[in-house]
This record gives C-alpha cells, structure tokens and sequence, in this order.
C-alpha cells in the first residue's frame, strides 16, 4: 500500500493526506504515529515531506506531547523557521524546549523580527539568554530592542526591514538605489520619506513610483498625510487604526518621532483574530481557551471565575430564602423563578456582548454613552413587552390564575430592562476603571439579573396579595 501511494500522482497524495476542507486526515496522522512507533526515522520523513509548512505545524498540534519530541528529530531537515511560525504558543514551546540554542538561533535568524521575537519572548530566561549568544550580533541587537518594549505593543510587534529614503531624490535614483541594493528588504508595499532626523514626513506607494517620470522628486508625489504609530501602542489599538483608516503598513516611531519600523497588514490579521477570540474567551471567563494550554493552567485560569460566580449566586439564593414563605405557600412560583432569571440573564448577556465589542472597537466612547445607553434601553423595553405578554398569557392559562400572569409578565418587563441597564453599564464603569471589561462583565451581569429577577417577581407577587411571607 505504501509503494501504492508513492506512486500515486500529487494531487492523489493530497487527496490521502488532507480532506475537503484542507485539513489533515485522521488516516494520515495514525500513518504518521504508526511510522514513530515503529521507529523508522525514514518512512515518517516520507510521509511528511510533501506538506505545506503550515500543515506539518498542523500535525504537531494534532498529536500529543509525548510524540512530539519524536517526530521532530525525524523532520529535522523539515522543521524549519516558517514551521515554527506557525505553531500554536504553546507546542512551540514544547518543541523549542528540546533543541538545542544554535538550532533555535538559526531559525530565529531566518524571521523577521517579529516573528523571532514570537519564538523568542516565551522562553525562559536562561533559554532565552542562551539563545541570544548564538544569534548574529546585528539579529541579537534588533531582538533585544524589541524585547524591551511592553509585550502586545507595536514595538513588539514592528518589524526593523524597510525602506526609508530622503525626499529629495529622485524617483530614478530611488529606482536605481533600490535595484543595486541587494540587501535591502524584498517584501514591502511602500517607500518611507523622511527628512534629515529620520522622522517620516510621507509615503510613496510603489504603483506610484512605477507610473511616475525618473526626474520627478519624491517630495512632489509622495503622500504628506500619514497614520504614525508609537512603539508603545498596544497591538489592538493598532489594528483599530489599520481598520479605520484602511491601511496596508504604518510607520512605527520612537518618543522622539524617529522612524524605528514599520507595521504590515499581515500581521495585523494575525492580532484581529487573536483579540476577537481573546474576548469571546474571556466574556465567559476560560482564560485563554487554548485546547493546547497545560491543564493546570487551564484549571487556574478558570476557577476563579468559577468561585466569582459561586459568590454571586450566594446573592441570589440569599433574595430566594426572604421569600420562603412566599413559595411555600405557591408552588407555581418556584416553578416560574428559574424562566425569569434565564430570560434576564439571556438578555443581558446579548447587551453585555454588544456593549463589550463596541468599546473594542471603539464605537462606543464617552461622546455617546448616553446616547447607546438610551438605545438599549428602548431595545429591551420591546424586548421585555413581547416576551411579558407571551409568558403572561401562557402562565395564565397553564396556572388558571390572570393574576399570576400578570405579575410574571410585570417581573420579566422590570428584569430585561434592568439587564440591559447592567449589560452596558458594567462594561463601561469597568472600561472607565480602566480594566478590561470583557474579564469580569458577565460575573456581575449574571449576578444583576438573576437577583433583580427574583427580587422583581417574588416581590410582586407579595405585592398582589397573591402569597402572604
């Protein structure tokens, strides 16, 4: 069957590793663990020389720990910079931990600067140190500058290769500088102007220098206006400012205003989909969700929310047992208390999510908190009426008892309005505090409305005269 698919054209091959949606067969990952098992350093370096660097990053996550170290010392030729690349954090980590410093300074040396600094940043610190000696000085300069910079800020993040000229050459001479200089970068979008401090005064895209006459100086066609971004910028903020202003690469500047790097789209597309997932994860307090992140990481992360939540609905337990008499005296109320909570608490979670990617984005600011919050509040008025009237009629109907109906319909209409107040004013007092609002937000929406919710209806119902405490 081996020799079988050895002769098989590529695209069969292809076929037999990856499935419709490019992503490696079961199949071919247990051929992959089979071959290890066996021990035969040969037939795995066979199986997984054909696939895309990307792919063979793939498998290394798709097998277990134990393994990894094994395959790695069959694909050594195989395991390169772009590999490690794009390996998920935590199996580079894994991986890095069994080869030795030269080995990681090589590839470290094959990267931009942020991509080496991504490999690097995460080792411990005699590693990391180890590492460094066996680099190139001039890599080891421009790594340890970007290590110097907060972690997830755009000194971090920037790559030092560009293409920085001043603006009274010409466009010939930057065609001819461009050409005869073979160690200049080779992946850019547009050329730097800067004057005589390095600070960027423009750009030139390069479609422009290709359509402009060789006599023409840059000063007359580059574009004056500029998005600069500081080196102390975070990383989200500066996707917000790729977004808004549509750019495909910025120049990074020091506290001087000196040009130091610049930032490419490409790497801000890697940061958009890290944060919105960051959010998503920490809306609903797994830390950083990572299926690769070591157990007792995991555990941590997410035990404290846990425990969070247990106190908050201490609270809540704490409304239900005033009320005690009240329920034992209806049963149909602690039949109805839980429809409550989970409609409030469903509704604020919908505002919270909102609210939250709005400050994320930058939507919502101090300029129109009033105004969203107002808009919310109409939303779950409506909101609250349509599902007040359903559960109303319903309850009244299945109890036999109109009056029960209406005082469910009132709690719910008290407790969606409640939930959307909670759901964009956490956020915001926590964005105001300035702690990220997507950590702690659902904690102390959840503990809103589920209290608000019970309080609301136990009390009405005491209110009506229905139940006596």
């Amino acid at each position: 069957m081996a020799d079988q698919l050895d002769l098989a054209p590529d695209s069969q091959k292809d076929e037999n590793r990856l499935d419709k949606e490019n992503r490696l067969k079961p199949g071919f990952v247990r051929r992959v663990l089979a071959s290890l098992e066996d021990g035969v350093e040969e037939s795995t370096y066979d199986l997984v020389e054909p696939l895309h660097p990307a792919d063979i990053a793939d498998l290394f996550e798709l097998i277990d720990n134990e393994n990894r170290p094994a395959l790695a010392e069959a694909i050594t030729d195989l395991l390169g910079a772009d590999v490690l690349s794009e390996l998920n954090d935590y199996v580079r980590e894994d991986i890095i931990e069994f080869l030795p410093a030269e080995q990681v300074a090589e590839l470290a040396g094959q990267l931009e600067t942020d991509d080496a600094v991504a490999i690097i940043e995460d080792l411990d610190a005699a590693d990391q140190q180890a590492v460094l000696e066996e680099l190139e000085p001039e890599d080891r300069a421009a790594i340890e500058d970007a290590l110097s910079y907060p972690e997830e800020s755009a000194g971090r993040l920037m790559q030092r290769d560009l293409v920085a000229v001043p603006q009274h050459m010409t466009v010939g001479q930057l065609i001819d500088y461009l050409r005869e200089h073979a160690d200049l970068t080779t992946e850019f979008w547009e050329i730097f102007v800067v004057d005589p401090g390095h600070h960027p005064v423009g750009t030139c895209q390069l479609s422009w220098i290709m359509r402009t006459p060789r006599d023409v100086e840059l000063g007359d066609v580059m574009k004056r206006e500029q998005t600069l971004i500081p080196t102390d910028m975070d990383q989200e903020e500066v996707a917000l400012r790729f977004q808004k202003y549509a750019l495909i690469s910025a120049a990074v500047v020091d506290e001087s205003g000196r040009l130091v790097g610049q930032i490419t789209v490409d790497d801000i597309i890697h940061i958009v989909q890290e944060e919105a997932g960051e959010d998503i994860l920490r809306l609903s307090g797994a830390g950083e969700g990572d299926i690769n992140q070591p157990i007792v990481e995991s555990y941590s992360s997410r035990v404290r929310w846990l425990v969070a939540n247990l106190g908050t609905a201490v609270v809540a337990s704490a409304i239900i047992a005033l009320f005690g008499g009240a329920i034992e005296n209806m049963v149909a109320l602690a039949v109805l208390m839980p429809i409550v909570a989970s409609i409030g608490g469903n509704a604020g979670t919908q505002t919270m999510a909102v609210a939250v990617r709005a400050l994320a984005m930058n939507q919502l600011t101090q300029s129109n908190t009033a105004r969203i919050i107002l808009r919310e509040l109409r939303v779950a008025a409506l909101n609250g009426l349509t599902i007040a009237v359903l559960i109303g009629i319903a309850t009244a109907l299945i109890f036999a008892n109109p009056m029960l109906g209406w005082v469910i319909a009132l709690a719910m209409i008290i407790n969606i309005i409640i939930a959307g107040l909670a759901g964009v004013l956490v956020p915001v007092v926590l964005d105001r505090l300035e702690q990220d609002p997507a950590v702690a937000s659902s904690v102390f929406v959840t503990m809103i409305t589920d209290s608000m919710g019970f309080f609301a209806f136990l009390g009405l119902a005491v209110a009506s005269g229905m139940v006596q405490l």
